[in-house]
């Protein structure tokens, strides 16, 4: 499954923009720890019509000033063309070579349609037709079908379309089934997509907190992993052992099911992480 051009595995992780300058120190320490084991990049979320804009420009530009390979997310719904054209423009004055581009969420208040691109494919044809190959842009992909999608072969469609329009690859929701995953990927392939398709992983630490994303984002809590971690109730040390196994066999699967690399989506904490790349043999995890 790894893409021919590329058969080793690569690794990344995920943060996002804290609220507030503590977090943003946290978040400098976390990047140093996670920094060490030489990640291919750090992508960086971004919240639609300014709700977190500027804290994502400050967490790239942590990043930049250190000479981390950065993608920051970049969303199109609550943008015009105009601001979309100065982002791309101030992050290729930064040398960043990397986009992840989303239709991204809908701020409150703002209706029903908002922006002048709405789909992620549009903005993909975008970024291409103003910056030709200067980024190599990722998408999001859903094995679990996203939650606003009419069924799978739907959203595939919808997943084709970005790729027609120019992305380089695609990175996945979070899931904790792998055969979701490799079904979505021979899936794709049938269709004559063949840009590598890396699977996100999120670390459990927090049952409530996963509880509440994955409602929210269609994320699918395999039903034995559920009853676990509630009959753990506020026995946080138990959760997070758990957690720690279900993902890291988790990895073993897709790494040995040719997956061609594992996103991490950190929650900013570097520990949990590191402690799945150690437990991998993952390339700098030190004994």
């Amino acid at each position: 499954m790894n893409d021919k051009a590329n058969p080793r595995p690569t690794y990344s992780f995920e943060l996002f923009p804290p609220k507030t300058p503590e977090g943003m120190g946290k978040l400098a320490d976390n990047v140093q720890r996670l920094n060490a084991v030489a990640p291919l990049y750090f992508s960086v979320t971004y919240g639609a019509g300014g709700s977190t804009r500027e804290g994502t420009f400050e967490t790239v530009s942590l990043l930049c000033d250190r000479g981390i390979e950065t993608a920051p997310h970049l969303s199109c719904i609550g943008s015009t063309r105009a601001e979309i054209r100065d982002i791309l423009h101030h992050y290729r004055a930064r040398n960043i070579r990397r986009i992840v581009a989303l239709r991204g969420d809908l701020p409150s208040g703002m209706g029903t349609t908002a922006g002048e691109l709405a789909y992620a494919n549009e903005l993909v044809a975008f970024i291409r037709a103003e910056t030709g190959t200067a980024f190599h842009v990722e998408v999001a992909a859903y094995p679990e079908v996203h939650p606003q999608a009419p069924g799978m072969q739907q959203d595939i469609e919808y997943f084709r379309q970005k790729v027609v329009a120019g992305a380089d690859a695609a990175i996945t929701q979070y899931f904790y089934n792998a055969d979701a995953y490799f079904a979505f990927v021979d899936a794709c392939r049938r269709l004559g997509i063949d840009i590598p398709i890396v699977p996100g992983v999120m670390p459990i630490t927090n049952y409530s907190r996963l509880a509440r994303f994955s409602a929210a984002c269609g994320a699918e809590i395999p039903r034995w992993i559920r009853m676990r971690l509630e009959d753990y109730g506020d026995d946080l040390e138990s959760i997070r052992e758990f957690g720690h196994q279900v993902v890291l066999n988790l990895c073993r699967r897709l790494i040995e099911g040719g997956a061609p690399g594992i996103h991490f989506y950190t929650m900013n904490q570097a520990a949990p992480t590191l402690r799945l790349w150690r437990d991998l043999g993952l390339p700098g995890a030190g004994p």
